[in-house]
């Protein structure tokens, strides 16, 4: 079988910083924790000159404190529902992380193809493959000094599709050797001491192998908005069209969880369902009208909750 190309393995390479990811990432409402968290770990595991910089400035007598924080493999998991904006962070969070740092991040998006086509030994050798990779162009970028030149990012979306666990009775063999695989490229980039990291999204945890779980630097668990952050997102999108507070609470209420209904929308429900739904309602006639927007809030059923059985 042939080495498989870098056309295989990602979807495409970004650079960071870039504006339009610092946009993506700016609309994000009501991530500012985990976006605070996320970009100083994955600062941490590329870049940890910083980290040691800060013990020797504000710790100088405990030399010792960050060695938990720099032993811990590069391996960060965002857990959680469809639609609630994994993946659109998981895509952006390098921007503020090559700004901190004052570096370029290369994200890498392994595509779902790296699945492949359930020939023997092709997943294996395409895990492997998006791996080597990483690992190769971040080998560039490590300096003798200690300080990151670059960074990289290797995103894994829908990981459970890639890194199910081995412990499930029907898995197939071959399945098993691409978990395998998935474990081995964690663990050299962890030996290699690499301005690297992997970000893992997945709607099921638990189907998740145990031995990556057990990997994992942090888990960041992500849940459907509030009352309000969805009163935050419409504010912003609705609040200077003329909408009173109690149009945008009604707004709330109609987006929220409902009689037989115990789940509200998504995130991804109100920005790409909703407000088009509400703007190409007016257009071109007119002005979006309150009552009209609401009612068509309450006419638009949400996501259903990912089956995590």
């Amino acid at each position: 079988m042939s080495q498989p190309n870098t056309n295989a393995l990602f979807e495409r390479s970004i650079t960071l910083p870039d504006s339009d990811a610092r946009d993506r990432l700016a609309r994000l409402v009501g991530m500012e924790d985990k976006i605070k968290r996320l970009t100083n770990i994955l600062s941490v595991l590329i870049n940890p000159h910083g980290l040691q910089k800060w013990q020797k400035d504000h710790h100088p007598d405990a030399p010792r404190l960050i060695d938990s924080v720099l032993r811990r493999p590069p391996l960060v998991v965002l857990s959680g529902d469809v639609g609630s904006g994994k993946t659109e962070l998981a895509e952006t969070i390098g921007d503020p992380v090559a700004r901190q740092e004052d570096i370029d991040i290369t994200l890498l998006p392994m595509s779902l193809s790296s699945r492949g086509q359930g020939r023997v030994g092709e997943m294996t050798q395409l895990v492997t493959a998006a791996f080597e990779h990483a690992y190769a162009e971040a080998s560039k970028l490590k300096s003798a000094k200690g300080t990151a030149r670059g960074g990289v990012i290797l995103l894994v979306d829908e990981a459970d599709a890639l890194a199910q666990s081995r412990e499930t009775e029907q898995m197939h063999h071959e399945d098993r050797a691409g978990v395998n695989a998935f474990i081995r490229g964690i663990d050299r980039m962890a030996s290699g001491r690499l301005p690297a990291a992997v970000i893992m999204c997945t709607n099921r945890l638990s189907a998740l192998d145990p031995a990556v779980r057990r990997r994992a630097a942090d888990v960041l668990t992500f849940t459907r908005p509030t009352d309000d952050q969805r009163r935050d997102v419409l504010e912003r999108w609705l609040g200077d069209v003329g909408l009173k507070k109690a149009d945008i609470d009604a707004l709330v209420a109609a987006t929220g969880p409902q009689a037989g209904r115990a789940y509200g929308f998504t995130f991804s429900d109100l920005a790409q369902r909703l407000l088009p739904t509400i703007i190409l309602d007016a257009y071109p006639a007119g002005p979006i009208k309150a009552a009209q927007a609401i009612a068509l809030a309450r006419s638009i059923e949400p996501t259903p909750p990912f089956n995590n059985a």
